[in-house]
C-alpha cells in the first residue's frame, strides 16, 4: 500500500499552491475549478478550495507532514523560505520545520528509513 495523494483544504488554493511551487519546486499536474494538483514525487499534493465557515488550521498545532529531500537541497529551500519571510520553526540534524501560509507545520527531511 502507498500514499495516493494528500489533500490540503484552504481559503485560497492559488496562494497555497504558489507557496508549495516556490518553496518546494513542485509542478502543477492538474487544475480544476476548485483544486490544484502538484506532483510530490510519486504522490500528488491536492490543494483544494475549503468551504465557507470551514475551521482553519490551529496555529499551535503540531500535526505536520514531512517531505524527503537530499541534504544538498536544505540550504536552497531555507533560502527560499527566507526570501518569502517564512520563519524556520525548529531544526534537527535531519529536518527543518516551518509553516505554510495557512499555518500547517511542514518538515523537509533528509532522514532515510531502513525498511
Amino acid at each position: 500500500m502507498h500514499l495516493h495523494h494528500l489533500a490540503l483544504r484552504t481559503a485560497d488554493p492559488n496562494i497555497l499552491a504558489a507557496f508549495y511551487i516556490e518553496v518546494l519546486s513542485l509542478v502543477v499536474t492538474r487544475r480544476r475549478a476548485h483544486s490544484i494538483w502538484l506532483a510530490l514525487g510519486p504522490v500528488q499534493l491536492m490543494i483544494e478550495q475549503g468551504a465557507a465557515g470551514e475551521p482553519t488550521i490551529d496555529p499551535q498545532s503540531m500535526d505536520m507532514f514531512a517531505v524527503r529531500i537530499d541534504e544538498s537541497e536544505r540550504a536552497i529551500i531555507k533560502g527560499r523560505l527566507d526570501r518569502l519571510g517564512v520563519a524556520v520553526e525548529n531544526e534537527t540534524e535531519f529536518t527543518t520545520y516551518f509553516r505554510d501560509p495557512d499555518g500547517r507545520r511542514i518538515g523537509i527531511s533528509s532522514y532515510t528509513f531502513e525498511v
